[in-house]
């Protein structure tokens, strides 16, 4: 049986069943290279103030490596009696370098270990977010540039409102993911506080720089409070919240793509790669890989409502409660990061079809607005234009045709004010070529939003 770090105190071995029930270096063995670079850096830190000696902490360093080489390698033996990643580590080390790896946990406790090696961890995490979020962005800038005159039923509430360009629809997905890289990279600055030098919650005796530490492990600054330090896991809570309006936009694009891919629509037409079949129906093509991810999202908003629930009740400092944080954070960083990943690849070699998509502009009567626009323009006000504009479009409907089908004398019997210039008006490019305000659908606002993503891309 291991020998447990804290087993001077007791007199009896851990129950088996308690010991399945503690462990958790089934899963945070997941930190074992932040584990590591922690620990090199606590040991260059104890040197330089003289609390080991500069050979002392060579040895211990190398004993690190070699540790990590072990585990890179897949030799390394993981111990569930030595309960977690820390302590399977350090009785490697001694196993190593003998007593000396030992003097490794000098004033320092695994309150503040682990507190460090899931910030790391967190940080990497939010990290490869942000490179994935500016990956998928660049593809929905790419794709729209290549569809900015492609025409489609803007909507609201799922009803044919106005006409808008393809690429204006996708570069509101772009907007919402940019705005995501821009919230993980602000959070990034909250996980990038070391807390090692709190120890287990007072502080420590020894004359630590815990700034020497935090500048090692790439870190801004170092906690300010000990107590604060081996209990705050808000940067957990803000990452979980980033990683679930990341899900959150993915899942309403992914709605839209199983809407579209539904013949009905026919908007897109999924590749092969990114769709099944069925085992009964040999004609499908099911979109299931923008189902799973719609599906995936409630797993991460889970994450995050369980880690919110672990953490509200709990006293200062440290309590064991804060063993279920970081499972929550794993599950959701994987599923970040692969549904990022395969969302880009996705939509580089999704097929829109423009033809479709056209031929849904007339079904909708979509230039209603276009015709009360034009009566406004000649002084009806708008509220009676809107009235206007909504008999024309009781008439067309009527008639089984689109508005800018009905015949000038119909158009003029609804109101004198109509001319001939109408129909150049309800025409759908004029309708988006006309919404030239900024942020509009027309080209030249469309044209400025790829100008100002595309810089944004090339930012460091």
């Amino acid at each position: 049986m291991a020998v447990k770090p804290w087993g001077g105190r007791f007199g009896q071995g851990t129950d088996a069943l308690v010991e399945a029930y503690t462990e958790s270096v089934s899963y945070d063995r997941r930190l074992w290279r932040q584990d590591i670079a922690g620990s090199r850096a606590h040991a260059r830190m104890l040197a330089k103030q003289g609390i080991l000696t500069g050979e002392e902490a060579d040895t211990i360093v190398g004993g690190l490596d070699a540790v990590a080489a072990e585990i890179e390698a897949g030799t390394f033996m993981w111990q569930v009696g030595l309960e977690d990643v820390h302590m399977n580590i350090e009785a490697r080390l001694t196993e190593l370098i003998g007593p000396l790896g030992g003097k490794l946990h000098t004033g320092r406790s695994r309150n503040d270990q682990v507190a460090l090696d899931f910030r790391l961890y967190a940080d990497e995490a939010l990290g490869d977010w942000g490179d994935c979020l500016k990956g998928l962005v660049e593809v929905l800038v790419d794709r729209a540039g290549e569809h900015t005159e492609t025409l489609l039923p803007g909507c609201t509430h799922l009803q044919p409102a106005q006409p808008v360009s393809l690429a204006q629809h996708l570069l509101a997905y772009a907007a919402m993911f940019k705005r995501d890289f821009e919230r993980v990279a602000d959070a990034r600055k909250r996980v990038r506080v070391s807390p090692l030098g709190a120890a287990a919650l007072a502080g420590t005796t020894y004359p630590l720089d815990p700034l020497y530490t935090a500048e090692a492990v790439g870190f801004e600054t170092a906690f300010t409070n000990s107590m604060d330090a081996v209990s705050d896991r808000d940067f957990a809570a803000e990452g979980l919240f980033c990683a679930s309006l990341i899900m959150m936009h993915l899942s309403r694009l992914c709605e839209e793509i199983v809407m579209w891919a539904n013949p009905r629509f026919g908007f897109v037409a999924l590749p092969d790669a990114f769709a099944t079949g069925s085992s009964i129906m040999p004609q499908k093509k099911n979109p299931d890989v923008a189902e799973l991810m719609r599906g995936k999202t409630g797993r991460v908003y889970g994450s995050l409502v369980s880690l919110l629930t672990t953490l509200k009740g709990l006293p200062l400092a440290y309590n064991r409660d804060m063993q279920e944080d970081k499972e929550p954070f794993f599950d959701a960083d994987d599923t970040v990061r692969a549904s990022l990943r395969i969302m880009a690849e996705m939509l580089k070699v999704i097929g829109f079809r423009a033809e479709r998509m056209r031929e849904a502009l007339s079904a909708g009567f979509l230039n209603a607005t276009e015709l009360a626009d034009f009566l406004a323009a000649r002084g009806l006000p708008f509220r009676e234009a809107h009235h206007v504009a909504g008999r024309a479009v009781a008439l067309a409907e009527s008639r089984g045709i689109g508005i800018e089908a009905l015949s000038l004398a119909e158009l003029q019997e609804l109101s004198p004010l109509v001319d001939a210039d109408i129909f150049h008006t309800l025409a759908y490019e004029t309708a988006v070529a006309r919404r030239s305000a900024r942020g509009g659908t027309g080209p030249t606002p469309v044209a400025a939003q790829l100008a100002e993503l595309r810089q944004w891309l090339t930012l460091p």
